[in-house]
């Protein structure tokens, strides 16, 4: 996969280095930022490809920048909701519906599903080299339709009494 960024923004610096730490061995270059002015300032400047943003931040609220983010990328850089304040469907479907977030995970957050999500958003189509194997040819609709009624014919008819 060639070097994507991604912006991670949280206040508390141990959830911002934990998020950090859990792409640290997947070739991504990571901007941080600890309040909601300063994420989308560095939004600007470095141009993410995904940004990870807690909902309660100083300065700027998440829900806010994420609203803001979307707009000005017309919805090409995928934002990322974590929240440990913000529980429950009413806020997740307010996040994405709203104010266009991708993904909404709450904490403490399942790690592994939060990467597996990221990895998957910020994959380029060119790093897929998977091959599709050839399907054989199948048969004509007519010799399985006949194939089925000569089976049919030579099948014993059964015990059952109705």
């Amino acid at each position: 996969m060639a070097e994507k960024k991604i912006l991670i923004v949280d206040f508390d610096i141990k959830s911002l280095e934990s998020l950090a730490e859990l792409f640290e061995n997947h070739n991504i270059q990571i901007v941080k930022a600890r309040d909601g002015a300063a994420a989308y300032e560095k939004f600007q400047s470095e141009k993410p490809d995904l940004v990870i943003l807690e909902a309660m931040l100083p300065k700027l609220h998440g829900f806010d920048l994420t609203q803001k983010i979307v707009k000005e990328s017309k919805g090409s850089v995928p934002v990322i909701i974590v929240t440990g304040v913000y529980k429950g469907h009413q806020y997740r479907n307010e996040a994405m519906r709203n104010f266009g977030a991708s993904g909404y995970f709450e904490k403490p957050l399942d790690t592994k599903k939060l990467l597996n999500d990221v990895l998957s958003r910020i994959q380029d189509e060119s790093d897929v080299e998977e091959e599709i194997p050839e399907l054989p040819d199948l048969p004509e609709a007519k010799s399985v339709i006949e194939g089925l009624a000569e089976r049919l014919k030579k099948k014993p008819p059964s015990d059952k009494k109705e």
